[in-house]
């Protein structure tokens, strides 16, 4: 059986298992990373030298970097779905997916997010909150632009392409900040709650 290493409070281990129901594949996922340890064990390190989850196991094949994983899931259990099966389609998804880890998530907001909840408050850089605020709202306004006109990222159809953004607009949405309307983001955001392992695997209290 496949096994995932990580907690579900993680962003990243979260859009794995999203991917794994939405594709209905059994799993074990065992607890890892912060208070749970193990991530800096050797035999951790073995399957994934940075230390970091989530790392997955699919009978003999480890595989880290949650898009990347996701991307794989997608494509295994859920070619003509999840993994749109034309070249274009699958590498809009993909674009979106890079987006996420380059602009929404992987610079602003996740700066944000690491000083307000992993941070103690005397010891938080203020200055660095706010920009990366100013820089996330942006971001998720280009995001907002472009859902006006359609449903999911990619189009009519959720596809792998929605996981991590999903994912990342939740906390953007739920964090301790103010933020303008932003309709189309804010009725995707609608959209997505109504998928039962959206439900299960990323909402939830932020910590």
């Amino acid at each position: 059986m496949l096994k995932v290493w990580g907690r579900i409070t993680s962003i990243n281990v979260q859009k794995v298992l999203w991917c794994l129901a939405e594709t209905g594949t059994p799993y074990e996922r065992i607890d890892a990373g912060l208070a749970f340890g193990k991530n800096t064990e050797a035999w951790f390190r073995e399957m994934n030298p940075n230390a970091l989850v989530p790392v997955i196991d699919d009978d003999g094949f480890v595989l880290w970097e949650s898009n990347s994983i996701v991307r794989y899931l997608a494509g295994k259990h859920g070619m003509g779905t999840l993994c749109p099966d034309s070249p274009q389609a699958r590498a809009d998804a993909d674009r979106w997916m890079e987006w996420h880890s380059t602009s929404a998530w992987g610079t602003a907001l996740r700066i944000a997010f690491f000083n307000l909840y992993r941070v103690a408050p005397d010891k938080r850089d203020d200055k660095a909150v706010e920009v990366a605020i100013a820089q996330s709202i942006q971001h998720f306004r280009l995001l907002d632009g472009h859902l006006s006109s359609r449903d999911y990222v990619t189009g009519d159809a959720f596809t792998m392409g929605d996981i991590p953004l999903g994912c990342a607009v939740h906390r953007f949405l739920n964090m301790p900040f103010d933020r303008p309307s932003l309709p189309a983001l804010e009725a995707w955001y609608e959209r997505l709650q109504t998928r039962k392992g959206y439900r299960d695997h990323v909402v939830m209290k932020l910590q």
